[in-house]
């Protein structure tokens, strides 16, 4: 299903749809247990690195719960997509789960950059009612980073007095900004990156449904991606590895980079989507990390290279949104690089 959205990958398959989790079987052993002892708390804040798997944990812990329990025997939060309650989560057409994130509101196009205060509002009347199937009501929320001040204020009236059997399953990518009363009334999960063979396992499930994922590049893909399937996704389509070598190659060569190599850079990033500029900026946010925190790195470095920073995010969110020319935009980062790690 390809759908505009902000909780999902263009292209890929919704983590509402998938059948498999991989990584993560402590994880689903440790709350299947709960669900069992009756231990769930009724909100979890599952935190973690983006494309781990956070939100497929919540839509396989929402379709457990919203079923009355796993199927006989099972060891992990496995439902069968025969099953009624797997459909009608795939398709968002339970009636006892409410879904926040980024969406276009009906006869509209466009992707709103937050999740609106009015569509958490919802969650009162949503909470207010009797469960349609008598038992659990599930909110998720994708994600809670996506919430301003007043969607967040309007998300913790009912996490601070909620009603019997209710769970909330928030998806974070960075705990540690949520707003502190969130976080008290929350059971924090932090899940960690996946290791290169479990990404790898992923793109091999996937590319059955992803036919733009170069084959051959997969195991490159997964070993590079940190452990985020996402990121592997974005590497193993069109010239996702390329546009991380070159970078990687210009990088190397700072700070006096071979001008054809940059403009061979910037000629990729020219015809590749937006997919090819995020990796880009993501080499060179990693090249900045990496000299900032090296122990002899001098003070005047630290404040260039955070300037730098700064600058390559703004630079790289204004080439996407106004589609300004990717050659000069490379050409201007690597010179600001250049000088600062003179």
């Amino acid at each position: 299903m390809s759908e505009l959205a902000g909780d999902i990958l263009p292209g890929a398959p919704h983590p509402r749809e998938q059948s498999r989790l991989f990584g993560h079987a402590t994880v689903e052993a440790d709350l299947l247990g709960d669900f069992r002892a009756g231990r769930l708390p009724h909100a979890l804040l599952i935190g973690g690195p983006e494309g781990i798997g956070k939100a497929t944990l919540a839509y396989r812990l929402a379709r457990v719960v919203l079923a009355g329990g796993p199927e006989a025997g099972a060891h992990d939060l496995s439902l069968p997509p025969t099953h009624p309650v797997f459909r009608q989560v795939a398709s968002m057409s339970h009636p006892d789960m409410l879904v926040l994130r980024r969406a276009p509101e009906a006869g509209e196009e466009k992707l709103p950059t937050i999740i609106p205060a009015e569509m958490v509002r919802r969650v009162r009347t949503f909470f207010g009612a009797t469960a349609a199937a008598g038992g659990w009501r599930v909110c998720i929320v994708d994600a809670v980073d996506e919430l301003n001040a007043f969607g967040a204020n309007a998300l913790l009236k009912t996490l601070e007095e909620p009603p019997p059997r209710a769970l909330f399953l928030l998806v974070t990518h960075a705990p540690g900004r949520v707003l502190p009363t969130i976080r008290s009334r929350s059971r924090l999960m932090r899940l960690r990156p996946l290791e290169s063979a479990d990404v790898l396992a992923a793109l091999d499930h996937l590319k059955e449904e992803m036919s733009d994922l170069d084959a051959a590049t997969l195991p490159a893909a997964a070993e590079a991606a940190g452990g985020s399937v996402r990121r592997a996704v974005v590497l193993a389509r069109g010239e996702g590895m390329e546009v991380r070598l070159a970078t990687l190659r210009a990088l190397e060569q700072l700070p006096r980079p071979r001008p054809e190599d940059l403009h061979a850079l910037g000629a990729r990033l020219q015809g590749d989507r937006a997919d090819g500029l995020d990796l880009f900026v993501e080499a060179v946010s990693d090249y900045v990390a990496a000299q900032a925190t090296q122990e002899d790195a001098p003070r005047h470095r630290l404040v260039r290279l955070g300037e730098v920073w700064e600058k390559v995010r703004r630079s790289a969110v204004e080439a996407d949104v106004f589609n300004l020319d990717r050659k000069a935009l490379v050409f201007r980062i690597f010179a600001d690089l250049a000088e600062a790690v003179r």
